[in-house]
């Protein structure tokens, strides 16, 4: 079997569950209770938090650990926008009694639906205005667009690192400095991009980072969320105060234990495994755009995740595709593992300028670093055996080489209302 969906979930890796063991079984104390067995759970999790601050380039007090990158999305958006919105309101009460204009979020087409359902749940539920930047035809957003979407009222710009669907790497550090440079803070969902790209806080510029563990080689159920400093956050998670008040609930420590090990060896790994990575992802792709005639090839062809290489096969179906590939072994998914069995096409490549059939046909590949070359080779055999099986091509969208290049309304209708096409 070759496994090429990592982006849904990596394999657990020996070496962090061996460091989570001890609190799976004879170190099982509540961290909040006062005797030997609860203090020294409480000292695994400083000692998760620090190493997973050194990692990001924070203070270990900026680490919010969460159930995963879902939780860590939800949090960052909903609690500082929240925040914003009672600052912002104490701002303009003395001016204008409280009758100031709505408070006002930024981000794209192109997100999560973990960034893009609390955006909706936002200004459904609490009045905020929300402006979706489009995206170009490789799934990236002009930095300059965001800029020209901020207002006096912005209180928050939430753009995603790398994208899961089709493994564009966006702009962030340019986004980030224009969000500071207006006083607006500033989101990253870096859940893909861990493992991959610099998650150093301080050289990114964010204010907020997401990150989930199981992308890290974690079991599921374990994130974290890096806040800047100590900003007006509304918890999600009300209870026992835990993390500092921010997210209740008994803390996970094997999971904290598992996410800080997770992350020190992706760091220390991360530039020879990515060097490793891109050769065979490119190699992978070469050989897919050659022997599949039509195949698409959708994102950015450079600025993208080393271990993330996705297509549009026209004519074909997505999951037919998918079924003759786990027939030959190769494990792969049809886009985001969040809409598994979703009917839709998928918002982000409509948002990205393709239609709604070609859309259909997306399948992902997405691997580690444990990638070989005899594994390319063999994926990209079946790949080509499987296209043909179930049905051929029809003939790809004209673009620029980079990815289609028209640009679509994000598929969320109440989202779509507030748009800057």
């Amino acid at each position: 079997m070759i496994y090429l969906d990592a982006a849904a979930t990596a394999p657990p890796r020996r070496e962090v569950l061996e460091a989570m063991w001890p609190y799976l079984t004879t170190e099982f104390g509540n961290p909040s209770s006062s005797h030997s067995a609860g203090e020294s759970a409480a000292r695994a999790l400083t000692a998760a938090r620090e190493t997973a601050a050194r990692v990001l380039g924070c203070r270990p007090g900026e680490i919010i650990f969460t159930s995963g990158g879902t939780e860590a999305d939800n949090l960052a958006v909903k609690g500082l926008a929240l925040a914003g919105m009672d600052r912002l309101a104490r701002r303009d009460r003395p001016a204008q009694e409280g009758a100031g204009a709505a408070p006002h979020l930024v981000s794209t087409a192109v997100e999560h639906p973990a960034v893009l359902e609390s955006l909706d749940y936002l200004q459904r539920r609490h009045g905020f205005s929300v402006t979706l930047l489009p995206v170009d035809g490789t799934g990236r957003v002009d930095p300059e667009a965001v800029s020209a979407a901020l207002t006096p009222q912005t209180v928050l710009c939430s753009v995603m690192y790398s994208n899961n669907e089709v493994g564009t790497i966006q702009p962030v550090r340019k986004i980030a400095a224009r969000c500071r440079a207006a006083g607006v803070t500033f989101h990253t969902d870096a859940v893909q991009a861990g493992g991959w790209l610099d998650l150093n806080v301080t050289r990114l510029g964010v204010d907020a980072l997401s990150l989930s563990g199981h992308k890290l080689g974690t079991p599921k159920g374990i994130g974290l969320l890096y806040l800047r400093g100590a900003p007006a956050l509304e918890p999600v998670m009300h209870g026992g105060g835990q993390e500092r008040g921010r997210r209740s609930g008994t803390e996970n420590v094997a999971g904290a234990v598992g996410m800080a090990a997770a992350l020190a060896l992706a760091a220390a790994e991360r530039d020879d495994a990515a060097r490793h990575t891109v050769t065979f992802r490119n190699k992978l792709i070469d050989a897919v755009l050659r022997d599949v005639p039509g195949a698409l090839l959708t994102g950015h062809r450079s600025e993208r995740l080393p271990g993330h290489a996705s297509f549009c096969f026209p004519g074909t179906s997505g999951e037919a595709v998918l079924l003759e590939l786990e027939r030959a072994g190769v494990l792969c998914s049809s886009g985001s593992a969040c809409a598994a069995g979703s009917d839709e096409p998928s918002a982000v490549l409509t948002a990205m300028g393709l239609d709604r059939a070609t859309a259909q046909t997306a399948v992902r590949f997405t691997f580690t670093a444990a990638l070989t070359e005899d594994d390319v080779d063999r994926a990209a055999r079946a790949v080509a055996a499987a296209v043909e099986a179930v049905g051929g091509l029809a003939p790809a969208p004209a673009c620029s080489g980079q990815g289609p290049t028209s640009q679509a309304p994000a598929s969320n209708p109440r989202l779509m209302r507030q748009m800057v096409l």
